[in-house]
């Protein structure tokens, strides 16, 4: 028995639930030297802003017991220069690509999504809104349900399906989810970075350029199961895409038992540029052995337990 993996993200069909993650992979095609892009779900791209932006200084990346400490500060080259310069190498690869944007303020989000309206091959945009808002003395959108909605909104100038990636690092989840979703949004990405930091003992100085920085790798699995689980309960008819230390298929297995219907593989592809694709392989090697014909038999048993 071969399983069918299609799976739908809001108005978004992909013949399978495995993706990168944002800002894990570049903006994508560089893994095509390790696999075949088609292969996987989409690759989710690094969250692109409406102008180039240089990012945080070194360091940006500290290994930790469970993971990876990153602030890399979403450098990227703006979205005009990444339309001509980066997709058509994933458009070549056969890659089904999902655009993540971000920005400073709202107006800033609104420009970044209107730019990338008509990009061919672009399937959603993804709103990363775990950014600081500077109209709100540098509070993340993701904090506050209204700036989440506001940003959600002003991404329609996309004129694509909209997700939205949301942060663990507040009180209510649910309601933030909620505000996402009757802000237009198709799915919510759960989860973001857990925020963290690192210090030497020996100078007393953190271990990142900019201070703090964000927990990914398998350390955060439990979270994102969590938030998944939880939005998923809240909001049952909700398209969730699960991410946060996916590195084997038992991993994504969870994820879309826990109520999402897909996942992100991001931090593995760091050791293991293969990851996502030896995620998919071994998740559909998953549900075989357990006699997992669809994957909607899958999505969300653990509400059905």
């Amino acid at each position: 028995m071969t399983p069918d993996l299609r799976t739908r993200v809001g108005s978004v069909e992909l013949p399978n639930p495995v993706m990168t993650a944002s800002g894990t992979a570049g903006h994508g095609a560089e893994l095509a030297r390790a696999f075949d892009l088609s292969r996987i779900g989409a690759v989710v791209v690094k969250s692109l802003s409406a102008e180039p932006w240089a990012g945080n200084p070194p360091p940006r990346l500290h290994p930790v017991a469970a993971g990876m400490l990153n602030s890399v500060g979403l450098q990227n080259p703006g979205v005009e220069a990444w339309v001509e310069h980066e997709l058509p190498a994933l458009r070549r690869a056969g890659a089904r690509v999902v655009a993540s944007v971000w920005g400073f303020t709202v107006e800033a989000y609104e420009k970044a999504a209107a730019m990338l309206a008509g990009a061919p091959g672009v399937v959603a945009v993804e709103v990363n809104v775990s950014c600081p808002n500077v109209e709100d003395r540098r509070r993340m959108f993701a904090h506050s349900a209204t700036a989440t909605a506001e940003v959600v909104q002003a991404a329609a100038t996309s004129r694509l399906p909209r997700w939205a990636k949301l942060s663990p690092n507040v009180t209510d989840l649910c309601e933030i989810a909620g505000a996402a979703l009757d802000a237009g949004a198709e799915a919510v990405t759960l989860v973001n970075t857990v925020m963290g930091m690192a210090i030497d003992p020996a100078t007393g100085r953190a271990r990142l350029g900019a201070g703090g920085g964000g927990l990914s790798g398998p350390a955060i699995r439990p979270v994102a199961v969590r938030a998944v689980y939880e939005v998923a309960a809240a909001y049952p008819d909700a398209a969730i895409v699960g991410v946060g230390g996916v590195g084997r298929g038992e991993h994504a297995a969870e994820l879309l038992a826990a109520g999402a219907r897909a996942v992100q593989v991001g931090t593995a592809t760091f050791a293991r540029p293969r990851a996502p694709l030896s995620v998919l392989i071994e998740l559909e090697r998953w549900c075989r052995r357990h006699r997992v014909a669809h994957l909607d038999d899958l999505i969300g048993t653990a509400h059905r337990a």
